[in-house]
């Protein structure tokens, strides 16, 4: 009788242990988002930033919507993913044509991002970069 006693009075102490942070860890919330101060450039940075980096970032993201909009002999394009799957599907691999035109719609749906950026990158430049 003792020992039954003992080793249930163990078990639950167990329990208690193991499951109090679990039950605590369970009960908090997502920490808040960091806030971050605002950044300053200095006029060197400011001229710097607009004549050489956002150059680059309009180009790269105009180079990326050309080849995403390309045809289908431009190698990664949606149209050469759609011509690929339309290849693989006339081969019988239809589970390989089929994530390639997953694939090919995850590509299209990223024009919108980068739609968002141009305007983001524009916004930007009209009001740091432009004359005053």
């Amino acid at each position: 009788m003792r020992i039954s006693a003992a080793i249930v009075s163990c078990g639950a102490a167990v329990l208690l242990a193991v499951g109090a942070p679990v039950a605590a860890y369970a009960d908090t919330t997502a920490p808040p988002a960091p806030s971050y101060p605002p950044i300053t450039l200095s006029p060197q940075e400011s001229q710097q930033l607009c004549a050489d980096v956002l150059p680059k970032m309009i180009d790269h993201k105009n180079k990326l919507t050309q080849r995403i909009n390309g045809d289908a002999n431009t190698k990664g394009s949606v149209a050469w993913l759609k011509a690929r799957a339309q290849a693989q599907r006339a081969k019988g691999h239809t589970q390989l044509a089929d994530k390639l035109d997953q694939r090919a719609d995850r590509l299209h749906g990223r024009l919108d991002d980068l739609a968002k950026a141009d305007q983001r990158l524009n916004d930007f430049k009209n009001a740091h970069c432009v004359a005053k």
